[in-house]
């Protein structure tokens, strides 16, 4: 017998549960239990941040997609993988911390190498400068994955690579600028073009970078910050 599916109400009052202060227990326990049901939910909320995350990261590629290594980060059950692929992209590894979430992103065969992994709170269980892009979408909102996880991210990515940030929301308060601006200091960037998150487009590791963060709202205002 189906699940009966949520309203967009309700999807609405699930998300913002996860966005609750709890432990990271607490929220592994709630991303299992969602794994069945997410696809679905998403779906009503007509969630387009993996589709618009890959047509970015496709942009910084327009060449021999098929043999640079992905790593999706909070791979979840695999959406972006989904997307990635209608572009061309052929070699994924995820990390996620749901285990769940990591069965139902098995199933779509697409990845090579999926690994759990408690984001933010242990180094990434991967070799320095292995990949040629390394994305995480919609993971990074308020009660989430942390900024702390940044630097991991960072030392992952081969240098003069990519490395993608798509968020799904377009709040970001005054604090969250400057942790950002903070963070990218430790990088070495000079110079920074920052729009409040919706996607996020960051390209790490170059002798002039660049952190693009790419709103989608038009009535976002762009803030230049000089280091």
């Amino acid at each position: 017998m189906a699940v009966p599916r949520r309203s967009l109400a309700e999807v609405q009052e699930l998300i913002s549960s996860a966005h609750e202060d709890n432990t990271v227990a607490e929220k592994l326990q709630f991303y299992d239990c969602w794994a069945l049901e997410y696809e679905h939910d998403v779906e009503v909320l007509e969630y387009r941040a993996p589709r618009l995350a890959a047509e970015c990261l496709a942009s910084a590629f327009p060449a021999d997609r098929d043999s640079q290594i992905i790593l999706d980060v909070a791979c979840g059950t695999g959406l972006v993988a989904v997307e990635l692929y209608r572009h061309g992209f052929r070699i994924f590894h995820g990390m996620d911390g749901s285990e769940q979430m990591l069965q139902h992103a098995r199933q779509k065969k697409l990845y090579q190498e999926l690994k759990q992994s408690i984001l933010g709170q242990e180094p990434l269980a991967a070799p320095t400068d292995l990949y040629d892009a390394v994305i995480i979408v919609g993971a990074m909102s308020c009660g989430q994955v942390p900024l702390s996880v940044i630097p991991e991210l960072c030392r992952v990515t081969k240098p003069d690579r990519t490395l993608q940030i798509g968020e799904g929301s377009s709040r970001a308060s005054v604090l969250e600028i400057s942790e950002w601006c903070r963070l990218w200091g430790l990088f070495g960037c000079t110079k920074k073009t920052l729009l409040l998150p919706k996607v996020i487009y960051i390209q790490p590791k170059k002798s002039s970078n660049h952190l693009f963060i790419l709103g989608l709202n038009p009535d976002i205002q762009i803030y230049q910050c000089l280091l």
